[in-house]
């Protein structure tokens, strides 16, 4: 990945693996996230490691169901959620993240005011310090 400041960032990760946590990422934000809404997705050094983050402007999650949104077949909202999912695919990322020695979170405001999930992966290559 590259900063905005050009900066190139890397990670020891199996791509494959992680493309999978960023690609259900994306396409949580995608789904979740009005027509009219914004999506933003940025990598930037964070201490020892590489943060990845995707941001969006779209449902948001309540505060009590912020810290459960990792746990295998959770849903925040079971009426919204019909069809769209079986509910494993933040806790694969969480798992898939937790193997690479990485860290994965939600923020989020709640109802309508946006996510935005970070990943943190150990810096590897020429941008450890």
């Amino acid at each position: 990945a590259t900063n905005d400041d050009g900066q190139e960032l890397w990670v020891c990760a199996d791509p494959r693996r992680i493309g999978q946590v960023l690609s259900n990422l994306l396409g949580n934000a995608t789904k979740f996230t009005p027509a009219a809404g914004r999506i933003q997705v940025g990598a930037r050094r964070r201490g020892p490691g590489v943060e990845l983050w995707v941001s969006d402007t779209g449902v948001g999650i309540e505060p009590a169901h912020v810290a459960r949104v990792f746990e295998r077949f959770y849903k925040t909202d079971p009426a919204r959620a019909a069809g769209t999912g079986t509910g494993l695919g933040l806790a694969i990322a969480k798992h898939l993240v937790l193997a690479h020695g990485g860290q994965i979170w939600v923020d989020s405001q709640g109802p309508n005011r946006g996510s935005t999930f970070h990943v943190i992966l150990p810096a590897a290559g020429p941008n450890i310090e």
